[in-house]
């Protein structure tokens, strides 16, 4: 458990540079745009992906600090053994086979991509689209091992 969250937790700190980034990229295409009336499909496209990255990536790290959707109005007035009976059934009957169908679905959805060498249908676009298209299978993928680890603890406040 100490290892996923601190997995899930070194990819949150990467995902925070990657928003800095982002942050950076959109002043940039921004003033390029509006100030010198230039603009480039590749880095609106970027920036996009990157979008992507930051919300992909971030499931994760929602989860583990259970900023993820759920009804607070009625959660917070839940002692603490039902909320952890409530999360738990919701990680093994939600979540958990939830990733599993998108890992499962997505598969072949970024294979395809890989093997026609999709790019950006826009001229000037980004080329490997597959990459993007492979972060479905790796947030999912660090969303399972997370939710296993909220299981653990879950089982364990239930224990006790």
């Amino acid at each position: 458990m100490k290892y996923i969250d601190a997995l899930t937790e070194y990819i949150a700190r990467f995902t925070a540079f990657i928003l800095i980034a982002l942050t950076l990229l959109v002043v940039y295409d921004a003033l390029n745009r509006y100030l010198f009336h230039t603009g480039s499909i590749a880095l609106q496209e970027l920036e996009w992906h990157l979008f992507d990255l930051i919300i992909l990536l971030g499931i994760a790290y929602a989860l583990k600090e259970g900023a993820h959707v759920r009804v607070d109005i009625f959660y917070a007035r839940f002692k603490p053994r039902t909320r952890a009976y409530i999360d738990l059934v919701s990680q093994i009957f939600l979540i958990l086979p939830f990733s599993f169908l998108i890992i499962y679905m997505g598969f072949d959805f970024v294979l395809q991509s890989f093997v026609q060498h999709e790019g950006s249908s826009n001229p000037g676009g980004l080329p490997y689209r597959f990459i993007v298209k492979s972060l479905i299978l790796i947030s999912f993928s660090v969303l399972i091992v997370q939710s296993v680890s909220e299981v653990i603890k879950r089982i364990k406040i239930l224990r006790s």
